[in-house]
């Protein structure tokens, strides 16, 4: 939290501002106060989407899945104008810290800890999947570490899953640190996407840092794409259920019941047959990356949960990612295809600490 900037706004709807409790691709959000003296958060499309219709209708649609999912394990929608000329919402204020500057400030949580954050993450997930929703951007700077358990927060990209991406040219949006293989390679999002970003959360709380970190976007994508996660040092149990949730084949992940009914139960998944090996030429594989070249493709349709196979996509990448491996920058979107259309792979650079 601190306190508002010279520009900000004073007031919006009848909600008093007070100061800002932070900021995302889409808009910056408040600490602001009801006529009735209760404290509320805020989030204000920013100016710069607010003209633009893509924008207004994500933003529609992230008032109705949060209204849908209700507050129990998240926040509760207290009021909203996406017709405004800047579009708003305002949610229940739930007192507490994220899990990133939790484990930023104290350090990875215990074993403890961690299996009743995975049971109390489980039980928001399902909520949200019982709405038809797939929330699509589960990170630890998205789950609030409130008094009663975890609250899931921020449905700027939630997807009902009987809708179609609103997204166009096929770009991909999410955290790529946090998103599944199905869905860094574009393909449709289902319930089995939340299980995969609530292994790598369950691992950032573990071991205080993402399973797929490294020192370039590439590299994270390749890391999400083909690598093992390192669990060394977590009990038995834990390493085997979030290890379950990272496996790359959605259709081996586990239920969301089973890991809030039975956890212990859970069997890491065998290792996954070696691919192709990367080409002597790393550093060469590593720039044409990057390169952008890329086809127009429709946009995928949604999938109910269930197994699904990657295909292949045109890739974007946004400052959505760089944000997840704290990187300071000016967002740089790269397009990671080749003549064939399937994705080329970033040799991995050395894992950073942290």
């Amino acid at each position: 939290m601190e306190p508002l900037h010279p520009g900000d706004p004073r007031q919006i709807g009848p909600y008093r501002l007070e100061a800002r409790l932070g900021a995302g691709g889409m808009g910056q959000v408040f600490l602001g106060e009801s006529p009735g003296a209760r404290r509320v958060a805020v989030k204000v499309i920013r100016a710069e989407h607010a003209e633009d219709d893509r924008f207004r209708r994500r933003f529609a649609r992230e008032v109705e899945a949060a209204r849908r999912v209700g507050g129990f394990h998240t926040a509760q929608v207290v009021d909203a104008d996406p017709g405004a000329e800047s579009p708003w919402l305002v949610t229940a204020f739930i007192p507490g810290p994220s899990l990133r500057e939790v484990v930023a400030e104290r350090g990875p949580l215990d074993a403890e800890a961690v299996r009743a954050l995975a049971a109390g993450l489980a039980e928001g997930l399902a909520a949200i999947h019982a709405c038809g929703l797939v929330h699509r951007d589960l990170k630890p700077g998205n789950v609030i570490m409130a008094a009663d358990g975890p609250r899931i927060i921020d449905f700027g990209i939630a997807l009902a899953t009987d809708a179609t991406s609103l997204t166009s040219h096929n770009v991909v949006v999410g955290t790529y640190a946090y998103m599944s293989p199905e869905q860094v390679l574009g393909d449709a999002p289902g319930p089995p996407g939340d299980v995969f970003s609530l292994g790598c959360v369950l691992a950032y709380a573990a071991t205080g840092g993402g399973p797929f970190d490294a020192t370039s976007i590439p590299a994270i994508v390749h890391r999400v794409l083909h690598d093992e996660p390192d669990l060394a040092g977590l009990p038995g149990d834990l390493a085997n259920m979030i290890a379950a949730c990272l496996a790359k084949d959605p259709g081996r992940r586990p239920t969301l019941d089973t890991l809030i009914n039975a956890p212990r139960s859970i069997e890491a998944p065998a290792p996954a047959a070696a691919g192709t090996p990367p080409p002597d030429d790393a550093a060469g594989t590593h720039a044409n990356a990057t390169l952008a070249v890329t086809r127009q493709r429709d946009a995928p349709a949604v999938a109910p949960a269930g197994p699904a196979h990657p295909g292949r996509r045109a890739l974007l990448i946004g400052a959505g990612a760089v944000a997840a491996i704290a990187t300071a920058g000016v967002p740089v979107g790269y397009f990671l295809t080749r003549e064939d259309g399937k994705p080329r792979a970033a040799a991995p650079p050395p894992r950073p600490k942290g």
